[in-house]
C-alpha cells in the first residue's frame, strides 16, 4: 500500500509497503508524480515483475565511475588511458545524474557535444567505457532493473584507418627536435622506428628482459595478452647500449602517457622551427609537414618499412605482434611509386 506525506512546501514523499518486498521510498515535486510512480511500482509487484531500482536511483555516475576505476579499470592494461575517459565523463553534465535517470537521449546529447571537440574514435572509446560501466552495474553490482542507455543510441562511425607515413625530411626534423627536448624521448623515438613497438610496450621495458647479445627484448605481456620476443636491429642495439642503467631496473624513467605528452610538444616545436626556416628561405611551408603526426604513427612507419625491406607477413607479425593479416593491412600502406619500381 502506498502512503504519501508532504515534505516542506514543494515535495511529496511516497512509501510503498507490501509483504515480501522491501519498503520502497521516493520523493517527487508533485503529488501527481508520486501517485504515478506508486501506481507503476504496485502494478509490477502485483504481476510479480518488480525489481528494486533503489541502488541505481541513489548512485550518481561520478560515484559509479569511482567504483569502476577502483574495481575494474585499475586491473586493465589500458588503465592509464581509461583514466582520461573517466575524467572526461566526470566533467560532463551526466556526472551528477543518478544511473537510473540516465537515458538514451542523455547519452546522445553527450555524444553530439563531444563530437564537436574530439574525433569519432575518441567518442567511441568514451561510450564503450560508459557502456561497460552500466553492464558491470547490472551484472555485478546488483543494480537490477537498470537499462544500459548506450545500447539505445548510434555510436559514431569510426575514423578511417590512418595511413600516415613520415614525409621526406620529417624524420630528421623530428629527431633534431627530440634531441633539443632531451631526456629519454630521442632514444624512445629511435627505438620505436626500429622495432615498431607500441608506446606501452616501450614504456614497460626492463633491463632483465633485454638481451643485447642475442639482440632481443622480451615483452611478457602485450596488448593481445601474449608474450612476444622482439628482434633488435643494429641501430636499436646501439640506442640501448648507450643508455645508463637505472637502479629500479626499468629501461626508461617515464610512463606511456608521458611519452605522448612529450611527443606532442616536440612535434609542435619542430613545426615552429620548420615554419621559421621556411620564412627565412622565402619559401611557402608544406601544410602537411609535421602536422597530424602521432607517436603511434611511428609504429605504422616501422611496420611499413619492414615490408619494404622484403619481410613477409608472417615475419612482420612475429616482430609487431599483429595476430591476423587483416590487422597488418592497416599498417602496410606501401608507397605506390616503390611498387611501380618493383614491377619494372
Amino acid at each position: 500500500m502506498a502512503t504519501y506525506s508532504k515534505r516542506g512546501p514543494y515535495q511529496w514523499q511516497t512509501k510503498i509497503r507490501r509483504t515480501g518486498y522491501p519498503v520502497q521510498t521516493k520523493t517527487f515535486n508533485t503529488r501527481a508524480e508520486a501517485e504515478a510512480w506508486a501506481s507503476t511500482v504496485e502494478s509490477e509487484m502485483t504481476r510479480g515483475v518488480f525489481v528494486s531500482r533503489k541502488e541505481a536511483e541513489s548512485t550518481t555516475l561520478t560515484e559509479a565511475l569511482d567504483r569502476y576505476e577502483q574495481e575494474i579499470s585499475s586491473r586493465k592494461k589500458s588503465h592509464a588511458i581509461e583514466k582520461v575517459y573517466i575524467r572526461t565523463l566526470k566533467k560532463s553534465f551526466l556526472s551528477s545524474r543518478f544511473l537510473a535517470g540516465i537515458n538514451g537521449s542523455d547519452v546522445s546529447r553527450y555524444r553530439d557535444a563531444r563530437l564537436k571537440e574530439v574525433s569519432p574514435t575518441a567518442v567511441r572509446h568514451e561510450l564503450s567505457l560508459l557502456s561497460h560501466l552500466f553492464t558491470i552495474a547490472i551484472k555485478e553490482w546488483s543494480m537490477f532493473g537498470l537499462i544500459n542507455p548506450v545500447m539505445q543510441i548510434r555510436r559514431p562511425t569510426p575514423n578511417k584507418s590512418r595511413d600516415r607515413r613520415l614525409l621526406p625530411g620529417e624524420e630528421k626534423a623530428l629527431l633534431e627536435a627530440c634531441e633539443s627536448y632531451g631526456g629519454d624521448l630521442p632514444h624512445i623515438v629511435r627505438l620505436a622506428l626500429e622495432t615498431g613497438m607500441r608506446r606501452s610496450e616501450i614504456a614497460g621495458m626492463t633491463w632483465d628482459l633485454v638481451d643485447l647479445k642475442k639482440r632481443t627484448v622480451t615483452l611478457p605481456e602485450t596488448k593481445n595478452g601474449e608474450k612476444r620476443i622482439v628482434p633488435l636491429s643494429t641501430e636499436a642495439v646501439r640506442v640501448l647500449s648507450n643508455l645508463p642503467r637505472r637502479l629500479d631496473g626499468n629501461v626508461w624513467g617515464v610512463e606511456s602517457v608521458s611519452i605522448t605528452h612529450a611527443f606532442v610538444r616536440v612535434i609542435a616545436r619542430a613545426r615552429k622551427v620548420y615554419e621559421k626556416e621556411s620564412q627565412e628561405k622565402g619559401v611557402k611551408p608544406d601544410l602537411a609537414f609535421l602536422v597530424d603526426l602521432t607517436f603511434h604513427d611511428l609504429r605504422h612507419e616501422a611496420t611499413s618499412r619492414f615490408f619494404e625491406k622484403g619481410l613477409n607477413p608472417m615475419q612482420v607479425a612475429a616482430i609487431t605482434g599483429h595476430k591476423t593479416l587483416q590487422m597488418l593491412k592497416r599498417y602496410t600502406h606501401l608507397k605506390a611509386e616503390d611498387l611501380a619500381e618493383m614491377l619494372k
